[in-house]
């Protein structure tokens, strides 16, 4: 049976993953800034999250599944973060994210059962240097997703990806020459890192009635850069 799929974001890395995976599969639904790499059976809606108001009208009255993408990755020493930084963060990652749901939370309701799929980063859980703003956004996003779960249970559910560095235009100044790409690589247990198919296997996953018995986790996509160590 197909769903009805809202994400947000979706027009490069693992959203555009996400698209290609998934569209032939639902009715899905992408409202972003840009629809340059949209596939043609995806609905677009242009919907900027810091400046617009999603425009629910182009959304069926039902949605099953609901997948927020925008994110930032702001590293730099907490001295030189001014004020505005952390504003800057928190509005993408956070505010956003609140404003999407809050915009949609009715057509999620009315699904007799739907999933909520959002992303945090592994820095919250490991503690990382330069990373202070992403950090304090992400760590919102979790506590959010939690509460939001235990409130929304049992009809909607709510899970959170926490990944580590993956092989994204967002980015790709981290990733740029072979040098870099071998240093992350050797930073991650598994000795690489992470593809947009690697995040979008487990977002389909999520979405999917194979994970009904899930809400409320935080589940680390990393490499095992979390949890483990090697040699």
């Amino acid at each position: 049976m197909k769903k009805n799929i809202l994400i947000i974001g979706g027009s490069s890395g693992i959203g555009s993953s996400l698209l290609n995976k998934i569209s032939n599969q639902h009715n899905v639904y992408a409202a972003c800034r840009s629809n340059n790499s949209i596939p043609e059976n995806v609905n677009y809606i242009k919907y900027d999250v810091l400046n617009d108001e999603l425009d629910t009208t182009s959304i069926p009255e039902s949605i099953d599944g609901f997948v927020y993408l925008p994110g930032s990755i702001n590293l730099r020493p907490f001295k030189s973060l001014s004020i505005e930084s952390f504003k800057e963060d928190l509005e993408i990652n956070l505010i956003g994210l609140i404003k999407s749901i809050k915009s949609v939370l009715k057509n999620l309701n009315n699904s007799e059962s739907s999933s909520i799929v959002l992303f945090s980063t592994v820095a919250v859980q490991r503690g990382m240097p330069f990373h202070s703003s992403i950090s304090a956004a992400k760590g919102g996003v979790e506590g959010l997703a939690k509460s939001l779960a235990a409130e929304f249970s049992p009809k909607i559910r709510v899970n959170v990806i926490a990944p580590s560095l993956v092989d994204t235009p967002l980015a790709n100044r981290f990733l740029n020459n072979d040098l870099k790409i071998e240093k992350s690589s050797q930073r991650h247990p598994l000795k690489r890192i992470g593809q947009p198919e690697d995040i979008s296997n487990f977002i389909d996953y999520l979405l999917s009635e194979k994970s009904s018995w899930m809400t409320g986790q935080i589940i680390s996509i990393d490499g095992g850069l979390s949890t483990i160590e090697t040699n």
